[in-house]
């Protein structure tokens, strides 16, 4: 067993050997939790902070984190990259549609949003007849979720856009970024403003926004090629739902042969709803790089999502309509 040998120093070296000792003596919970100690100087105090790439160290000032740097920053490059892997390949929690509170479809055409409130309602929801108090179906040109009457025409759904846009709502100004990469609903084709709302919107907490960031970046729509930069916004999405970017995460991994990467990002895709994520996993599994049970894996989690998707209201509005196709 390793002793303690915490002593009285008189250099820098030896005051370095004194706070590695101490820091040898403490559990790894106790190193971020309760103990603050300069991992330079050996300071005490409860002002500390912490490296922020790692959170496994504490420095009194800048000046002693620079100090320090030269015998951190392999353990802490390594931390970091630990640390980074632990939220990318988290399952993200996904939204249920706010009237019948079942989970929202990955498909675009299966809900809808609505420029009067914000909200993201599901195509069942929004296909499903009204009754009145009586039992009497009423007119149902109305908002599901606020009951405010639709706009009359595309100019009335542009002004309550910008309205919502004015109100910062991520959605809408995301949406107000695709009509302007589109030249469409009256906005003049723009990339580069496109760009900034993609942005805003991606700050206020929309994934599909950083998304979008991520293929201007790889196919230089308004911006020069940069994959790094790519990667980095799809891995921003990615970590806020977005399951086509983790899509492309993983074919971007298996691509460059890193398989065991890909498929982790597979299977969070496909328990997302891509079903091209499974078709993708299924063309691993034919080539040999992954196993029948990593297939089988992936089917079982496509199942699960079709499950908690479902419902008959749902089915009613797709086999009205095309445009209300859930899966």
């Amino acid at each position: 067993m390793s002793t303690c040998n915490v002593g009285a120093s008189k250099s820098n070296d030896d005051n370095v050997c004194e706070v590695n000792n101490k820091l040898q003596c403490m559990s790894a919970a106790d190193k971020f939790n309760d103990v603050s100690i300069c991992a330079n100087c050996g300071k005490e105090g409860d002002k500390l902070k912490a490296c922020t790439a790692c959170k496994m160290v504490k420095y009194c000032n800048r000046e002693c984190q620079i100090a320090h740097r030269p015998q951190h920053k392999k353990v802490c490059r390594k931390r970091a990259k630990e640390l980074h892997d632990i939220e990318l390949f988290k399952q993200p929690k996904e939204d249920d549609c706010p009237i019948c509170f079942i989970q929202l479809p990955s498909l675009k055409t299966g809900y809808r949003y609505q420029t009067c409130c914000g909200k993201m309602i599901c195509s069942g929801c929004s296909y499903a007849p009204v009754y009145d108090d009586q039992g009497n179906e009423v007119d149902n040109q109305k908002c599901a979720f606020c009951r405010t009457p639709y706009p009359t025409s595309d100019e009335k759904g542009i002004e309550r856009l910008n309205k919502r846009v004015e109100a910062n709502d991520p959605i809408a100004i995301y949406n107000q970024g695709n009509y302007y990469r589109d030249g469409r609903n009256g906005y003049p084709q723009d990339d580069k403003k496109a760009l900034e709302l993609y942005h805003r919107a991606g700050e206020l907490g929309y994934s599909a926004a950083y998304y979008s960031i991520g293929v201007s970046y790889y196919n230089s729509i308004g911006v020069e090629v940069d994959k790094k930069k790519a990667e980095h916004y799809y891995e921003l999405a990615a970590m806020g739902g977005d399951s086509m970017a983790r899509h492309n995460l993983g074919n971007n991994e298996a691509r460059a042969g890193n398989i065991e990467r890909a498929l982790k990002h597979y299977m969070i895709a496909v328990r997302s709803g891509r079903s091209e994520t499974l078709n993708q996993t299924n063309v691993l599994y034919k080539n040999g790089h992954v196993t029948k049970e990593d297939y089988t894996r992936g089917l079982q989690k496509y199942q699960a999502y079709l499950g908690e998707i479902k419902s008959a209201q749902r089915d009613k509005a797709a086999a009205a309509r095309e445009d209300y196709r859930y899966y």
